[in-house]
């Protein structure tokens, strides 16, 4: 962790989430937020996970055209997979209900992918990594009292990990920072690739 302190080029988290900018906090980088300007609607994203790390890098070259300074910008995505079918932000609370209904008892896997890109040199990192998240069985008055108390539209899969009430969850297999919405430990790999 002491070498990340190293870096000395400024550095753009390419997202507005501020569970991504909690997590990147935590790895005690100092940074600077801008919103990506990618249109999403235009990507015919898939459930592949490159897919999902191909959006990710889009999503930090939306922001290099911002730029008059060298940086070094992080870019995310996050989706929600449940038998092969995108989850994404909940429209509507029957929508939300929907989902959750639909993870209940049942195995779902998370995606990020990440990217960082360097402004000097034009080089792109990109990798992504898999959370499989195991719920229990969910009473339909768990599902609404959620709903009604997180209000969970902006989640994708109708959920954030970090305030499910401790019951939803029976297993986790993988990173939870990469189900909250940023793999930290890759990301911190692909820092220290850059030279």
């Amino acid at each position: 962790m002491a070498a990340l302190k190293n870096i000395k080029k400024n550095i753009i988290l390419a997202s507005s989430s501020p569970r991504r900018k909690q997590l990147l906090s935590q790895l005690g980088l100092e940074f600077s937020i801008i919103s990506p300007s990618f249109d999403e609607n235009k990507f015919s994203l898939s459930t592949k996970p490159e897919s999902v790390q191909k959006l990710s890098l889009y999503k930090a070259k939306s922001v290099c055209t911002k730029l008059t300074i060298s940086a070094l910008i992080i870019g995310a995505d996050t989706v929600v997979i449940h038998e092969d079918k995108i989850l994404g932000k909940p429209k509507s609370r029957e929508e939300a209900f929907e989902m959750l209904k639909m993870l209940s008892g049942n195995t779902h896997h998370v995606i990020t992918g990440i990217a960082v890109v360097d402004t000097d040199t034009g080089k792109e990192y990109t990798s992504y990594d898999i959370t499989y998240v195991k719920f229990n069985k969910l009473s339909d008055t768990q599902i609404n009292d959620y709903i009604d108390n997180m209000k969970p539209y902006d989640k994708a899969g109708a959920y954030g990990i970090q305030e499910l009430p401790p019951e939803f969850v029976k297993e986790i297999d993988g990173e939870i920072d990469n189900v909250i919405g940023l793999p930290t430990k890759i990301l911190i790999k692909l820092l220290h690739s850059i030279k």
